[in-house]
């Protein structure tokens, strides 16, 4: 339980710093640390939502209070897709193709933390 309360205080932090960025400066003004600070910022607040989704979810469905530490990875590593989706739009390379690229690519990773850990 404390593990959700510091993920969901840093997921604040970054969603705070994520709309201060957003509203202060421009992505031609911030420069290549700036836009690097934005993905990460990004990728904190996506984690931070997801693992509470994934905490409500087996809450209700499974009975089950804490979460697991291979769920963590679940969460870590489904957060990365909001990240490549942007990614491939700042290239202007959305298409079904890319859409189903990147879920290939976040079913083959699930699949690997499902079998490693």
């Amino acid at each position: 339980m404390k593990r959700n309360r510091i993920i969901s205080n840093i997921s604040i932090i970054g969603l705070a710093a994520l709309i201060l960025m957003l509203t202060l400066t421009s992505p031609t003004e911030i420069g290549p640390l700036g836009v690097l600070l934005f993905f990460t910022t990004l990728y904190i607040t996506v984690f931070g939502c997801l693992v509470l989704i994934l905490g409500t979810f087996y809450r209700l469905a499974f009975k089950r209070e804490a979460l697991r530490n291979k769920d963590y990875l679940y969460a870590a590593v489904m957060a990365f897709g909001p990240i490549m989706l942007l990614m491939a739009r700042s290239f202007s390379a959305i298409s079904p193709w890319t859409i189903g690229l990147i879920i290939v690519f976040l079913s083959l990773a699930e699949f690997l933390v499902y079998k490693r850990v």
